[in-house]
């Protein structure tokens, strides 16, 4: 059974763990480089690239629908301008969240929250909804691997005993059979107690299969940072351009020493995942806009896409992402995720910077990713 558990670690793990390390598209970092001396400040390019956000005057068309909040919609500099971030400063690392450009979005209504375990339960309670990470692999999605050992689970995040070399994210994370969104942590686990928890071991077809059932879908990559901004200009977080205003975190993010077992400190409030609502909602009235879990977007990924928005100067209404994904850079259908998780960190990954993205294999899942919806008018 080890053996088994090995090769499927050993086939699956770079696909689940695609989720939120495009860096490795740009650049490689610092040889040698650990959690313990790898700790500087980003550095940004100047502000001026960010033009004032014009909301909408117009007000809700009805009442919120419940748990969700109006969202009116405008024109916003979308995007960052950051030069790098963790990793030792190097260069290029967020270069696929530039140029700023300018974006229009209409009005919508949006989830105040992550789909919670409570929700997500519904939602499979009243159809019978099977996860992905709850369905044994293929030999048509992995050829060549023996059926035995082809074993249904997820990725887990699993610390070190020590201080470790950052280039190589698999030291951190293992495949563990019979993981899913009811046993986010392995087997063993539950989500017993958990309800108001952000479900995770998401993936995007498990988000667009709630979101339909919900009468919603998930959010556009410029529809999530419009609400995410909450009507600011070229904030660096969700709630301003300080990290910790007063001293005090507004997210719960990972502090500490990344990513050793009993590294993170909880100073935050929280050591791992958080309920939801637990920091002060944005000027929107949303919560949990940075950090906690990643979310999913319907977007494709591709790191050229903001290039060729700029491209002609013009506003871009409504946009919709990439009519694929990249074909030419990556063999993965990948689509975007934003908003950082409880494993972000100054040290590794600061993608709860509100400018930043991520991206995830669209069949793969994590237990720090998960999602949240919009409603059209």
């Amino acid at each position: 059974m080890k053996n088994k558990i090995y090769w499927i670690f050993a086939i699956l793990i770079p696909a689940a763990i695609s989720v939120a390390f495009s860096f490795n598209n740009f650049s490689t970092p610092k040889e040698n480089s650990t959690a313990m001396d790898c700790k500087e400040t980003p550095t940004t390019t100047p502000a001026s690239e960010f033009e004032p956000t014009i909301i909408n005057k117009n007000s809700a068309p009805s009442k919120a629908p419940k748990g969700m909040v109006w969202i009116p919609g405008g024109e916003f500099s979308m995007g960052s301008n950051i030069e790098d971030e963790s990793l030792c400063s190097i260069k290029g690392v967020t270069k696929d969240a530039s140029p700023v450009h300018r974006v229009y979005v209409d009005g919508y209504f949006m989830d105040e929250t992550e789909v919670t375990n409570e929700e997500y339960a519904k939602f499979v309670n009243a159809t019978g909804y099977i996860t992905v990470a709850e369905q044994k692999p293929t030999q048509e999605e992995f050829p060549g691997v023996p059926t035995e050992n082809l074993i249904a689970g997820s990725a887990v995040f699993s610390p070190t005993t020590a201080a470790v070399n950052l280039n190589d994210f698999i030291q951190w994370w293992s495949y563990v059979g019979g993981t899913d969104w009811k046993h986010p942590l392995g087997p063993e686990s539950s989500i017993k107690g958990k309800e108001k928890y952000p479900v995770v071991q998401i993936t995007y077809e498990d988000a667009v299969a709630y979101a339909k059932w919900a009468g919603k879908r998930l959010p556009t990559e410029a529809e999530w940072e419009f609400a995410a901004r909450g009507g600011k200009t070229g904030n660096l977080y969700a709630w301003g351009n300080t990290l910790k205003p007063d001293g005090k975190f507004q997210a719960n993010i990972y502090q500490g020493h990344f990513p050793i077992k009993d590294g993170d400190t909880g100073e935050d409030g929280f050591k791992g995942i958080a309920p939801t609502a637990q920091f002060k909602p944005n000027a929107f009235g949303l919560y949990d806009m940075a950090g906690n879990v990643w979310e999913w977007v319907n977007d494709w990924y591709s790191p050229s896409y903001y290039t060729e928005l700029s491209k002609y100067g013009k506003t871009t209404r409504n946009p919709q992402g990439p009519d694929t994904y990249d074909v030419q850079n990556d063999p993965e259908k990948k689509r975007v995720h934003r908003g950082g998780s409880f494993l972000c960190t100054d040290q590794y990954c600061t993608r709860y910077m509100v400018g930043t993205r991520g991206k995830g294999e669209i069949r793969s899942a994590a237990n720090h990713l998960g999602f949240r919806c919009v409603k059209s008018i």
